[in-house]
């Protein structure tokens, strides 16, 4: 055996992923509805080949193999670090019971076209015993993956499966923090009043929001020879290496701002998947074994950090749209004559606190996260019941935001995350605003990006993001990465500076 039949074993497992992503996009956006069920068991099955391969003899053997191999080798060697990390990730993959693994795969597929009716049709009874089944799975897999990495909490199991290192009692920590700076912002925001944006419900042709937002992706980097742009109930990114980056949005006719930062979002996931290095592809560097998923970013909080960055500290600053609103007039005549630079930009940055999280102005944003944490977190350790959602679900909303939820497809129904298993991922959200403005302030330090900002070359900015935080995709942990790229740890301090500054400004 050698390390070449471990990267063997890896690349097949990958080549299995990449398919199930393509079944996962497929079912997302041009599967017809009676198509679910046949497709919830060739996800099933696939599943499992992956999962077999990767805790079955061949590839422990493999691994051994690699080991005597590399005996000698230096302790940093990237082979080395690729033997740690399946071997980190199998042992957690191997702790959940294989028929949970097998019954959670099929029923994701399910529950997606179950969680898309149910919110067509605000019916929240309709999809909860697919919730529940979903749930008391998840209950399972918290203490299994627990007993492997020693979770205090039964959180910290589903929080690490997407952010190593992560723990329920640091997300308090950090939440708490957030909130005792965002709030005196939101009330300072709503004093200085509400900007002009009558002009945000006019009506914009779709076909116009989507070639617009298209073109500044485009500026950002988003490689369209390797990525395509398509319709979806929830807007998502996803990647069959980084050959094949595809991204979604969701477009509405009279609101404009949604579709075009939830493309701008997606496209900041896409610009770390298309420049991962082109030899981790089908390596465990490229490969998620916990959740059997193919992806290359250090983390979902890493991957968070890209998107929320190019749609809020890029495509949310005043000096984008100093740059680029004349080309946004251009395709909008009609609608934006009658309008300046600075009232956009005022308008697509207001205070609006709002029941959708993807539409959520930058200073609601986190209470939002910080609420389906705390959901989230009293579902795993058995003190809220998947019928008690909507109740919890309205009286977390009046505590953080004062709103009072008008039904359950703006409210507990909201999100695709809970259809697809994802329990855990929404902590990344926030941490990855915090990396973003880390990210930012380090990128600007550096030749040529603050000067790119300034003229609209965004060249310089994805070349430091390149080198420092895409190229390594999952060869680096997030902590790693973040301290590479801006020297520290995590740490909230920029990120307050950024809403305050932003505050500042709309108040002036």
């Amino acid at each position: 055996m050698s390390t070449a039949d471990f990267q063997a074993g890896i690349a097949r497992i990958s080549d299995i992923l990449c398919t199930l992503n393509l079944l996962a996009w497929d079912g997302r956006t041009m599967m017809p509805p009676g198509g679910v069920d046949a497709r919830a068991e060739q996800v099933a099955t696939l599943t499992m080949i992956a999962r077999d391969l990767a805790t079955g003899d061949a590839l422990a053997r493999a691994m051994d193999g690699a080991r005597e191999k590399l005996a000698g080798a230096e302790p940093g060697d990237l082979r080395l670090r690729a033997l740690d990390q399946a071997e980190r990730e199998i042992a957690m993959l191997s702790a959940v019971p294989p028929e949970i693994t097998a019954e959670m795969a099929a029923l994701k597929t399910r529950a997606h076209s179950a969680w898309v009716e149910a919110r067509a049709d605000n019916d929240f009874a309709a999809f909860a015993p697919l919730l529940d089944r979903m749930m008391r799975m998840q209950r399972r897999v918290a203490e299994a993956i627990g007993g492997v990495i020693g979770a205090a909490h039964p959180y910290d199991a589903m929080v690490a499966q997407f952010e190593p290192g992560m723990t329920w009692d640091r997300l308090q920590a950090l939440y708490a923090a957030l909130k005792a700076g965002i709030a005196p912002l939101i009330r300072r925001a709503r004093e200085a009043g509400e900007p002009r944006h009558d002009f945000m419900t006019r009506p914009f042709p779709i076909p116009a929001q989507r070639a617009f937002g298209l073109r500044m992706a485009e500026r950002m980097g988003y490689d369209l020879s390797r990525g395509r742009l398509d319709d979806t109930v929830h807007p998502f990114e996803i990647s069959f290496t980084r050959a094949d980056v595809r991204i979604t949005s969701r477009f509405r006719e009279t609101w404009h701002p949604g579709g075009t930062f939830a493309l701008w979002h997606e496209a900041g996931h896409g610009l770390y998947e298309q420049n991962v290095a082109p030899e981790f592809s089908r390596t465990i560097f490229a490969t998620d074994l916990v959740n059997l998923y193919a992806v290359g970013g250090a983390s979902f909080g890493m991957h968070e950090a890209q998107s929320r960055m190019w749609e809020n500290r890029v495509g949310r600053s005043r000096r984008f749209w100093e740059l680029h609103f004349g080309e946004l007039r251009d395709a909008f005549p009609d609608q934006l004559a009658d309008v300046t630079h600075e009232e956009y930009w005022r308008a697509v940055n207001r205070l609006r606190p709002d029941f959708i999280r993807v539409e959520a102005d930058e200073l609601t944003y986190d209470m939002h996260i910080i609420l389906r944490s705390e959901i989230e977190a009293g579902l795993m350790a058995g003190e809220l019941d998947v019928r008690d959602l909507p109740a919890a679900w309205a009286e977390r909303m009046r505590d953080l935001l004062d709103l009072d939820v008008p039904d359950d497809a703006r409210g507990v129904l909201q999100d695709v995350h809970w259809s697809h298993g994802y329990v855990g991922s929404f902590p990344t959200y926030t941490l990855g605003n915090v990396m973003s403005s880390q990210l930012f302030a380090a990128a600007k330090q550096s030749p040529g990006v603050a000067e790119g900002l300034d003229s609209g070359d965004y060249a310089p900015l994805a070349g430091y993001l390149r080198e420092n935080v895409w190229r390594w995709g999952r060869a680096s942990t997030p902590e790693e990465t973040l301290r590479r790229a801006t020297g520290g740890p995590l740490d909230p301090a920029p990120y307050l500076a950024d809403l305050a500054a932003k505050v500042d400004a709309l108040a002036a």
